[in-house]
Parts: structure tokens; sequence; C-alpha cells
């Protein structure tokens, strides 16, 4: 069997510092947070009264507002980011053979709000029995977001949604990357969305002491590889590549980013939440994505780093990178866009796939912000370019892109700079 090059022609995002892909890079790569006091609900009784929120979104600009009233918020920023990134692409969809057209989507959690809702304010039936809206199920459950976006288009081609905590969306990309190298489809629509901003999402990170609680100075709550960092800032919002094999690009003149060219999943099989102290399930999945694309440490020039602002996993993922890279190590630009953007879940890790995307096609890196001089952790080592405050051009020739979930779940994409 011919096996297929796989290249990413069109991106949309819908991000805590940004509605549109070239405002959340232009965002991230000015060093700006979108952590600000919550405002989605009452927070006042949590210990964490801040997150990443979506800002001065409109669904009714992309879905019609009756059937937006059927939908969680998860799936309308699903929508939003699916429309923009075909747009990007250039796809003539009235030329194309839509049986050959996906949708992959990734979430973590999906329709929390809907759920919070319905159990909160359901009434009762004239004979006495719970009354639930007709639509709370599919409004909640986690697939439903792909079926919205195959609806919305007519695509009949490969439509499911992966679900695995944080590392979900990730998960999307490297099954719609296997699918179209072994050529099930032209092209797969590959979303990551979240929206878990809420009583319920809020209150149970907080239960887990997961969450920072610098609610005095939410913008710097994020600071991943700093000695004060104390938990992740919960993030929302949704991201979308536009996965296309080669030479279906090629025959309709795509613009081409980059090159799809290796994915790795492993397990920690060590704790609930926590991941391994010493990174053997992250130096594994990072390891398995090289062999997969065919690619040495030296080959890579970038690492978007899960990187969540976690006491342990910070550690962890440093010790598993250098355990695996060594000297390569001190090459390489490092940087945690959570430290902007929020831990968005589900949706982490095709947000982070996009910045590896736009860093290997604009040769610049994104930083990590928030680290002042005196923060130091003695567990990690400073002589690793963390990109610290201040984004960096350098020359981008591979990136990786890593994210860690509960239950020891981990994914790793690779792109690479695209060469005919």
């Amino acid at each position: 069997m011919e096996i297929k090059r796989v290249v990413v022609t069109g991106v949309g995002a819908l991000t805590p510092v940004g509605n549109t892909v070239p405002e959340t890079w232009a965002n991230l790569l000015a060093g700006k947070s979108g952590a600000a006091p919550i405002t989605k609900f009452d927070a006042s009784e949590f210990k964490t009264t801040f997150a990443c929120e979506v800002k001065n979104f409109n669904p009714f600009d992309f879905v019609d507002k009756k059937e937006a009233r059927k939908m969680d918020p998860y799936v309308q920023y699903s929508l939003a980011v699916a429309k923009e990134a075909l747009e990007d692409s250039g796809m003539d969809l009235e030329t194309e053979d839509k049986n050959r057209i996906g949708v992959i989507t990734g979430v973590g959690i999906g329709g929390i709000q809907t759920f919070e809702t319905e159990i909160r304010y359901r009434g009762c039936n004239p004979e006495g029995a719970p009354r639930y809206s007709p639509f709370f199920i599919p409004k909640m459950i986690s697939d439903i977001a792909a079926g919205q976006i195959s609806i919305a288009y007519g695509f009949h081609g490969p439509n499911y949604n992966t679900t695995a905590a944080c590392a979900s969306s990730s998960n999307a990309i490297i099954d719609a990357f296997n699918l179209l190298r072994l050529g099930k489809a032209n092209a797969i629509v590959t979303v990551g969305a979240e929206a878990a901003i809420c009583d319920a999402g809020v209150g149970g990170f907080n239960s887990m002491h997961a969450l920072s609680t610098r609610n005095d100075d939410p913008e710097h709550a994020s600071r991943p590889f700093s000695a004060s960092r104390d938990g992740f800032v919960m993030g929302e919002g949704a991201g979308c590549l536009i996965l296309e094999e080669l030479e279906h690009a090629k025959a309709r003149g795509a613009k081409i980013y980059c090159e799809v060219v290796g994915g790795g999943l492993s397990a920690d099989a060590h704790h609930l939440t926590a991941s391994h102290p010493e990174g053997l399930g992250a130096r594994l999945v990072m390891e398995m994505a090289l062999d997969d694309a065919g690619l040495t440490t030296k080959d890579i020039d970038y690492i978007n780093v899960h990187g969540t602002s976690t006491p342990v996993g910070d550690i962890s993922e440093v010790k598993a990178i250098q355990q695996l890279f060594g000297d390569d190590a001190y090459r390489l630009n490092i940087s945690s866009t959570k430290s902007m953007t929020g831990h968005l879940l589900g949706a982490a890790g095709v947000i982070e796939a996009i910045v590896c995307v736009l860093s290997v096609f604009n040769d610049v890196v994104p930083p990590t912000i928030n680290h002042e001089e005196g923060d130091e952790d003695p567990e990690i080592d400073y002589k690793l370019n963390f990109t610290f405050n201040k984004a960096q051009k350098r020359t981008v020739r591979a990136a990786l892109s890593n994210t860690f979930g509960f239950g020891g779940h981990n994914a790793c994409c690779i792109v690479k700079k695209y060469e005919d």
C-alpha cells in the first residue's frame, strides 16, 4: 500500500487571546495573557475566581439563531473555527467529492454547561415526572460537534470524536493523519474544542487543587517553569486544522503551511491525575513520534510543551526532554503557550499544533510569559531555552507538540517545513 504524504492547508482558531488565527497569533507573539476574572458565572465562592475566557464571541455570526440554541458553547466554537479553517484552505466545496472529506474532533469534557443547566433547572411534567429539554442529550455528548460540522457542510467521510482528557485533540490529529496517509480520505477537518468554564468545571478542578489561586493577579498566574507556579489556569475555545493528502492539495493549487510527518501515543500507567515523576511516558511518546516521522532529535528546532504550570508536571516534562534529546535539548527553543491561553483541556492539542504550524511557516517561536528573575526552580535546568517573555526568530525546520491528559494519556505530533 502506498503511504501518502499529509499537509496542513487551513487553520482556524478561537482562543482567549483572539477570535481568529491572525489575532491569536499576533497576541501570542506579543506575549499577551488571556486571563481575567470570570464573567460567565458567579465564581466568588470558589478558591479560583479567574480563567482564560473567550471574549466577544457571537455564535449567531456562525450559526442560525434557532440552531444555535440547540448547541452547547463547545459546539458553537467548533463550527466557528471550522468555518475559518475551510475558508483559509481555499477549498471549493462545490467541486469537491464530499464523500472523501471527513471530520474528526477531539473533546475532553464536552457539554458540561448543558449538563449543569439541565440538572439545576429541570422542571416537572404535569404528571410529576422530571422534565428535560429534548435537546439535552444531543447538546451535551462529546461527539456532536463532529456531527454538526458534517451536517453543516455535507461531509460524508470519516466522522467521530476522540476523548483522551487533555490529549484529546492531539489524538484527533494523529487519527486524521493516519487515515489520510492510508488513503481513506482526501481531507479531514480536525477540530479540538472545550467550554468548561462554569460552576461544575471550576469547582471540580478546584477540589483537586489543580487550579492556580492567584486571584489578585490573574494575568501572571500561568507561569510554567517558574518556582512560584501554583497550578494551571483554565481556558476555553477551539482550533481547527485542515489536514489534506498532498497530491490532492497540489492538484487544486492549495497554500501549504507545512507537512505533518509523525505522531506518537503512549500511557504513563502511573497515576490517575499526576504525570510520571521521571517523565517516562512523555519520553516514550516523543521517541515514538520521532520514529514515526523518520526524524532524529537533531531535526527538531522547537517544542511546544504541555507545560501547564503545575508543580509536578513541568518538572517531569523537562526531565523527559533532557533524557531523550541529550545535548540537543540545549539547541532547542521550548515554550508553553498555555502561559497566555491558559489550559484549553481537550482543545489544547489542536491549538498548540496550530502554534507549531505557524512557527514552522513563519520561523518565529512565541514565548513562555510570566517568568521573573529570581523565580527559578532548583529542579529545572535553566540552561534550556524556555523562550521566556519574548518571542524569538529562528529557522524552525520541524516542531514537536506535546499534550498529556489525566489517566496518563500522552500524545505527540510533529510538523516540518514542506518540501516538494
